[in-house]
């Protein structure tokens, strides 16, 4: 199966559990995106990458003439539509896609965002080199995403757990990573803000149906950290079993000049 048929196959099954997921719904960092957004004033042709569950699209579809929701797996991005819908936005078009190869001409949308959906891609060069060809000229894109942290060791074990947990997951970078990713692109970055994430275990397994089984066997894997792994990534643990940890996901502003 290649990544991206994975891709498809875990948020085809899984599409439901996005929109209602409060970490995507909700958040410091969903609030930020609009923040950033309305100080921008650019309020054209916005396109959502890998939009998922819909949320940045759904908030800021008040603040643009258009909308474009683009996302990889069918059932994510009928949850996507249902949800909107609902919410009484009909500025929204939503189109089956790839980020990495999209079918919009060159200096399309006055903004680009992407959140929580980059650690999926796996080739994130690529998804870098569309988001600077569809943006207009002082055009601005905003990526939300969960990141690795700087150590390396600390890094590989993030990734790992990630991994076991959702196979479709390929790797979440380092902040140092994306900023010099989305440079090599062509766009330069403006800002950058950092958010930590809690992750409620039986919760976090649940969103991707882990079956007892792994879950019992990732939670093994968490307890054999060691103890500076422990304390940097706060995992709590209620007899043998994970009860939560803790990561960062990261917001980047950046512009095509």
């Amino acid at each position: 199966m290649s990544e991206k048929e994975m891709v498809q196959q875990q948020f085809g099954k899984n599409a439901s559990h996005y929109v209602t997921s409060k970490s995507h719904a909700k958040g410091m960092d969903l609030a930020k995106v609009v923040e950033i957004v309305k100080d921008n004033g650019a309020f054209g042709n916005l396109l959502d990458l890998a939009t998922g569950g819909g949320h940045v699209a759904n908030a800021l579809a008040p603040y643009f003439k258009k909308v474009t929701a683009l996302d990889l797996t069918e059932d994510m991005l009928n949850e996507a539509e249902r949800f909107i819908r609902l919410n009484g936005h009909e500025n929204v078009d939503f189109i089956q896609g790839d980020a990495e190869k999209t079918p919009f001409p060159d200096e399309s949308f006055d903004v680009v965002t992407c959140r929580i959906a980059a650690h999926h891609f796996s080739a994130v060069d690529r998804f870098g080199s569309e988001v600077f060809r569809v943006l207009k000229s002082g055009g601005l894109f905003v990526l939300v995403d969960n990141v690795a942290p700087e150590n390396n060791e600390y890094d590989e074990f993030y990734n790992t757990v990630e991994k076991k947990r959702d196979p479709s997951h390929f790797r979440a970078y380092k902040k140092s990573e994306w900023i010099l990713k989305v440079e090599k692109a062509g766009l330069y970055t403006d800002s950058m803000f950092t958010f930590d994430k809690k992750f409620h275990y039986e919760t976090w397994c649940k969103m991707m149906d882990l079956p007892d089984k792994d879950k019992t066997e990732l939670s093994k894997f968490m307890k054999a950290a060691t103890d500076s792994m422990v304390k940097h990534f706060s995992i709590a643990f209620s007899g043998d079993e994970v009860e939560s940890f803790k990561g960062q996901s990261f917001l980047l502003v950046a512009t095509k000049k």
